[in-house]
Parts: C-alpha cells; sequence; structure tokens
C-alpha cells in the first residue's frame, strides 16, 4: 500500500479536485470515469458489509451499487469536505416501503495520492425517524452481498413490483413468489423486511391491501360491500380485514366510509 502524502496546502486542494471529480462521476453514472480515479493498490473498506476490496473487485462492486435512475434518490448533508489528503463525503439515501421515515446514513473518508484514490473507508448506519440511533445490523448482512445502496435500491424494487403488479390481490402470495418475480433471495427479502424496514411480511402485504381498498374507496366511490371489496384486495379472512384496518386507520370502515362522505358532500 502506498505511503499517504503530507497533509499539505497543496495536497488539500489536488485531494478537493480530484473527490469532486468522483463526485461527479458517479453522479453522472459513469463506471469508467470513476475507476479511472482509482490508484491501482487502491482499497476499498466497505464497513457496513464488513468487506475489503482492491481493485479487481471493485467494477463488479460499483456496477452494482451506482444510481440507476435520474431520480434515485440521494441526499447530501454537507459540501465535501478536505484536510490534506483526506476528504469527506456524507450523504442519505431515504427508503420506500416502511410505515416510518427510514434512512441510510453513509460517509466516506477518502484518501488521495499521486492524483489518485489510494483509500475509501465507507460507513452506513440505519436511522429510523423516532429512534435517537437505531444502527441495527444482523450479522448475517455480510453473508447476503449487499451493500447499504443496494439495500436500498432492493426497496425500491419491491416497492415498484407492488404497485405495478400488485401480486399482494393474491390470497396466497407468499415470499418464495415475491423472491422469483423480483430476483432477491428469499432471505435478502426477509433481512430488508425485518432488520432494515422494521416489519413483517405479513404487515407489509396486509398494508399494500389496505392502501389498495382506501384508494378505491376514495377515489372511485366503490358501492359495493366492504366485505366484498376486502376479498378483492386480498384479504383471505374478514376478521384480519377488521383488524388491519383499525389498526392502520384508527376507526371501523362503518366510520371511515361516514367520515369520508361527510367530507367529500361538503
Amino acid at each position: 500500500m502506498p505511503i499517504d502524502p503530507p497533509d499539505t496546502a497543496e495536497q488539500t486542494a489536488l485531494t478537493l479536485d480530484v473527490v469532486s471529480r468522483y463526485h461527479l462521476a458517479w453522479k453522472h453514472r459513469d463506471l469508467e470515469a470513476i475507476l479511472a480515479l482509482y490508484h491501482p493498490q487502491v482499497q476499498y473498506n466497505d464497513f457496513f458489509q464488513n468487506r475489503r476490496m482492491g481493485l479487481a473487485e471493485l467494477r463488479e462492486y460499483i456496477s452494482g451499487t451506482l444510481p440507476r435512475q435520474p431520480d434515485e434518490y440521494l441526499e447530501h448533508n454537507d459540501r465535501i469536505r478536505a484536510d490534506g489528503c483526506t476528504a469527506f463525503i456524507q450523504y442519505q439515501t431515504a427508503l420506500q416501503g416502511s410505515g416510518e421515515r427510514v434512512v441510510f446514513r453513509s460517509s466516506e473518508a477518502i484518501t488521495v495520492g499521486d492524483g489518485l484514490i489510494l483509500r475509501i473507508n465507507e460507513y452506513a448506519s440505519l436511522v429510523r425517524e423516532g429512534e435517537p440511533r437505531a444502527g441495527r445490523q444482523a450479522p448475517a448482512i455480510s453473508k447476503l452481498g449487499l451493500s447499504a445502496r443496494q439495500l436500498s435500491f432492493m426497496a425500491r424494487d419491491l416497492a415498484d413490483y407492488f404497485t405495478q403488479q400488485q401480486p399482494f390481490l393474491d390470497p396466497e402470495l407468499d415470499l418464495a413468489r415475491i423472491a422469483s418475480a423480483t430476483g432477491y433471495s428469499r432471505n435478502q427479502l426477509s433481512y430488508l423486511l425485518n432488520q432494515v424496514l422494521g416489519q413483517s411480511f405479513y404487515r407489509y402485504v396486509t398494508q399494500a391491501r389496505l392502501h389498495y381498498l382506501l384508494e378505491r374507496l376514495a377515489s372511485h366511490g366503490e358501492t359495493a360491500p366492504i366485505d366484498a371489496l376486502a376479498v378483492s384486495a386480498g384479504f383471505n379472512s374478514t376478521s384480519a380485514f377488521y383488524k388491519a384496518f383499525r389498526t392502520h386507520t384508527g376507526c371501523t370502515p362503518k366510520a371511515w366510509l361516514k367520515a369520508h362522505c361527510a367530507r367529500t358532500r361538503r
């Protein structure tokens, strides 16, 4: 491993220039530009996965973590800061598919020498709204082969699949079917739901069914009996539906319909 250069003012300016170009390459999803900025002996430490990588492994790793769409949510918490041979980047990624706000907060300490990136130490922690510090991570995360960014992608893929394909309308829906449809393993999906989004598979599906039913009631003025609508939304038990409805809305379907109809007539 090359020796870190001295922390001079000239080195600070060079570090800031290199890391700014690195940041723009990520923003433009330019894989080749990113790889060109790595030193041949670069060391990349992803502490979320407890994984250390060299240059030979980084093409595959970066390809799997690059933003895939222009609107991919990535909020930088601070400007790039440089001091000598090290620069610091901080950002967070919001996750879809939870009843509460969930974000991954990440930071990178990037060391520059010879005009190239010598070392990256990447840290990420999971934070849920209302919890002072929710960095709970099961030890199995290192075995799943997913970075914090990739978990964010999985949450989005899962939410998009539910929105577009509406698999929850099938009362027999199970995790194996979702795994087959999305290309993720059951272990990966279970980790996302339980450890990241903080909910069970049953609760995730139930929320999707309730959202679908309430949207139909609010937007289309459905007049069918509520029990029939619950069945059409994928509920195979009326008692489970009524319990979930009350938990989600704080009232019975009858009271919700009465309040909604009263508002829409005003």
